[in-house]
């Protein structure tokens, strides 16, 4: 069954994804999104594959323009990866961006000693990963990895 749900879902994703961006080029919409460099015991950086976009990323996602930065990047690691606990939590670098015609402001933090349980499925994640910062997956995100080289300057 979940070989076939897999496939399906990655297709409703990935469709739902290309018309939210055509509104995002019509509206042209100022977003605030928070992104983790979350990082296990052993310093490994936890990255997740999303079902509707290519390449291993940050986990994280949308927050309100008022929301917390540490509070909403929590929020996103419980949803995405099952984050059971964490350590310290400090915003690391804020970027301003444009992407997908959306002026976006990414909040880029670094959650130190993240323990976590994948959920058994997930709509939005297809795969979550643990790589060393000096050997991170060749198919990683150009975004994604604007993003860790940013933060390990401020590391």
């Amino acid at each position: 069954m979940r070989r076939l749900i897999d496939p399906l879902a990655r297709a409703a994703f990935t469709a739902a994804h290309k018309a939210l961006k055509l509104g995002w080029f019509v509206r042209r919409p100022r977003t605030f999104g928070a992104h983790a460099l979350a990082l296990t015991s052993d310093r490994k950086a936890i990255l997740v594959k999303l079902r509707y976009a290519p390449g291993w990323r940050l986990p994280g996602g949308g927050r309100g323009e008022d929301e917390d930065k540490a509070e909403a990047v929590l929020r996103e690691l419980r949803e995405e990866i099952g984050m059971t606990a964490h350590g310290r939590v400090r915003l690391s670098c804020e970027l301003d961006e444009v992407t997908d015609w959306k002026r976006d402001l990414a909040s880029l933090l670094v959650v130190e000693d993240v323990r976590y349980t994948p959920r058994r499925w997930s709509w939005e994640i297809e795969r979550i990963c643990e790589a060393e910062l000096d050997d991170l997956p060749r198919d990683m995100s150009p975004r994604a990895a604007r993003w860790i080289a940013a933060i390990r300057d401020a590391l």
